[in-house]
């Protein structure tokens, strides 16, 4: 894929634009996102900053006094997951992170993408990966799609990276899809699917993964290690909120439609409209 091409991802009528983190130790954190991710500094707030790639803002980190560390357990973020353009940069990331002795928590093949997963220092979990094409991925008969999780080769993906230096993330990467720890899987289907309008792409046990015009899923959510959380505190570290666009206006007003007739309150701000899930996660749709 050409630098200037969207990805497919980017391209459905909604994706996630945007993640918001709040951290304790700023410093350390961000330092981990620009060095090891590969993301740089947009803007610097009083508070925190504004992180991505060739100057379109990905991730936003603000600390704060009393900020409480999430227990693992919690509603909240399983990882934050960024596309890379192709297979040659998810290939030079696994040699840029080699090189810096930065341990995987995991490598998967999921027939529709290569994913690379990692944790920042306080435990939020990050997804580095690559889309193979869409002509390549197999839909069932019921327009879901085939998933899995098999081995990733490492040493192949390592040994096909050209060989050029790493210059941290290249131009075209963004959030493709974020995962999520929720409490209850049925009422996530029921908000994801029903309130928002994103179509049920694949299931695994305990898990559900949501898209909008056939990606194999923007948002995802499990109950692995957070069956039963009840809603985040307001302090909590982790995810704050994340964006979604819209590409497609009548897919936001259907949103907001549906927001109305569940009684779900949304306010309009700056960016969008704000409104937070069945966790207290908050979520601002933007057009």
């Amino acid at each position: 894929m050409h630098a200037d091409a969207q990805p497919f991802a980017l391209s459905r009528p909604a994706h996630v634009g945007h993640a918001h983190l709040l951290v304790s130790d700023l410093r350390l954190v961000s330092d981990f996102y620009q060095k090891i991710v590969g993301l740089s500094v947009i803007e610097r707030t009083p508070s925190g900053e504004v992180l991505g790639v060739e100057g379109k803002s990905l991730l936003t980190l603000t600390t704060g006094n009393a900020v409480a560390q999430a227990p693992r357990n919690a509603a909240g973020l399983f990882h934050t997951a960024f596309l890379v353009p192709g297979r040659a940069e998810l290939a030079q990331w696994l040699v840029h992170a080699a090189k810096n002795n930065i341990s995987l928590d995991g490598a998967s093949d999921h027939l529709v993408s290569e994913a690379l997963y990692l944790s920042d220092p306080e435990g939020n979990g990050i997804e580095i990966y690559r889309d193979r094409s869409p002509q390549e991925w197999n839909y069932k008969s019921d327009g879901t799609v085939a998933m899995a999780t098999e081995r990733l080769d490492l040493r192949q993906l390592h040994d096909s990276a050209p060989d050029r230096t790493w210059a941290g993330m290249a131009q075209g990467t963004a959030i493709g899809h974020i995962h999520l720890q929720v409490g209850d899987l049925p009422e996530a289907d029921a908000f994801y699917r029903d309130v928002l309008g994103l179509k049920i792409m694949a299931r695994y046990p305990g898990a559900s993964f949501f898209a909008t015009g056939n990606y194999h899923h923007h948002i995802a959510a499990n109950i692995w290690n957070s069956r039963g959380a009840r809603k985040r505190e307001g302090n909590m570290s982790g995810l704050s909120d994340y964006t979604v666009r819209f590409n497609d206006p009548a897919a936001l007003q259907s949103a907001l439609a549906a927001l109305q007739a569940q009684e779900i309150e949304a306010r309009k701000t700056a960016e969008g409209w704000s409104l937070t899930d069945p966790w207290g996660i908050g979520i601002t749709l933007a057009a």
